[in-house]
């Protein structure tokens, strides 16, 4: 029987379904299924386990910390969570040193919302309208690319900008590039409309990955930093899929060179393990300090996850993993819009390092991206497709920085041999 059909009957399913393969182990670059049948991982678990699975520094950090030291009271500090409460600081500009250590992308979204409304005062958030931040109640309220039907109303406050999406954006110049400036102001000025007057920041992610793969223009933070300051709103930046490395830069807004006020972290951070964090300012965590913020959980600051982020950190500075997501980036660029030009279908290529992805056109692209990963899984590749109303058939690549360059192409070829045999 299949994982759906046998195992999985006593499972709640979610959208959009559990894949018909039973895993039962990983390691590297691959999971294996029950038959011992290699899969390359093109997607890092939930494009979260940047070290590969198994990472020995991982293991042997998962396995000191449950021997000695994984969970103590709330309120209690440990060496390893100011260890890495350091470390984290020390990647970062010095106006973020201020780091809250939580355990998921959901958990630390909704910490700093917490934060900034503290912060400012105010109430009002703003998010794009193919945004992904999380499942519990103030991110999901944040969370417009899915999951908004059947729940009533949303957390008060919840506004929506334009998503600034190069393919299928209105606003374009006279040649018909995107005029993303002009979409951007357009936006705001739509938010002043809606507003109450009690803008308090934006959260956004600096490449939209479940909203189709949507790397925002350069310049595109730094001026809709400029718009933010100018209402007094706080800038959030969601990097829970584009921190530590991923990109090709440690952290993606450091290509735009501007910072954000709070910055929330997970997925990477653990690579592939419940590790979250939140970054912000001491200024910001001063007056937040004052009025009694509160976001006292069963494992905020817990040890074990301290020490797992530690061993994280550490082996991306050693093994040098944010310049070689730079290096395998670009090569793998140089693949996919190899693919671009020789199949009709593949209408787009974009993102950036081991982040990027392939929007597949045609008369009914969602069936074809369908019929194309599923034809990549029985050819022994997993890739995972956006499956948004109206968005075609975006198809994400997000390998573990380690991956060898054997590796990342022989998942490449398996894509292009998927697209011809799929047609």
């Amino acid at each position: 029987m299949s994982g759906i059909d046998g195992y999985g009957k006593n499972l709640v399913r979610y959208s959009p379904g559990f894949s018909p393969r039973v895993i039962s182990r990983a390691a590297g670059s691959y999971v294996y299924d029950e038959a011992g049948t290699p899969i390359l991982d093109f997607t890092s678990g939930q494009m979260s386990a940047v070290l590969g699975h198994s990472h020995p520094d991982v293991v042997a950090a998962v396995t000191a910390a449950v021997s000695n030291l994984d969970h103590v009271f709330s309120g209690m500090l440990t060496p390893p969570l100011i260890e890495f409460a350091s470390r984290l600081a020390g990647t970062l500009p010095a106006t973020l040193s201020k780091v809250l250590l939580l355990t998921t992308g959901a958990e630390s979204n909704e910490a700093a919302l917490k934060m900034a409304k503290v912060y400012t005062g105010r109430y009002e958030v703003v998010s794009f309208d193919r945004s992904w931040h999380g499942m519990t109640a103030g991110a999901a309220s944040l969370t417009f690319s899915a999951g908004r039907r059947s729940l009533g109303p949303a957390m008060p406050g919840s506004l929506v900008l334009p998503t600034p999406d190069p393919v299928r954006s209105p606003f374009r110049h006279p040649d018909g590039s995107h005029d993303w400036r002009t979409e951007l102001e357009y936006g705001f000025g739509l938010i002043d409309r809606q507003s109450s007057g009690s803008l308090a920041a934006c959260l956004i992610e600096p490449i939209l990955s479940s909203g189709g793969l949507i790397d925002l223009p350069a310049g595109y933070l730094a001026r809709l930093t400029e718009l933010c300051r100018e209402r007094g709103m706080l800038v959030i930046l969601d990097e829970a899929q584009t921190g530590l490395g991923r990109t090709g830069t440690m952290y993606a807004f450091e290509r735009d060179g501007v910072a954000p006020d709070v910055l929330t972290l997970s997925k990477t951070l653990g690579a592939g393990l419940p590790v979250a964090a939140v970054v912000t300012s001491e200024e910001i965590e001063e007056v937040c300090h004052a009025r009694g913020f509160l976001f006292f959980t069963t494992h905020v600051s817990d040890p074990l996850a301290a020490s797992v982020g530690l061993a994280v950190l550490d082996v991306i500075e050693r093994e040098g993993l944010v310049t070689r997501a730079g290096t395998l980036g670009a090569h793998l660029r140089e693949r996919l819009l190899d693919l671009r030009k020789r199949h009709d279908t593949v209408v787009d290529v974009r993102g950036r390092g081991l982040l990027q992805g392939i929007e597949l056109g045609g008369d009914e692209p969602e069936k074809l991206a369908a019929a194309v990963t599923d034809e990549c899984l029985r050819r022994g590749l997993h890739v995972n497709i956006v499956q948004l109303p109206g968005m075609g058939g975006v198809m994400r690549i997000a390998p573990p920085l380690t991956i060898s360059d054997a590796e990342l192409d022989q998942g490449a070829d398996v894509l292009d041999a998927a697209i011809t045999a799929v047609g």
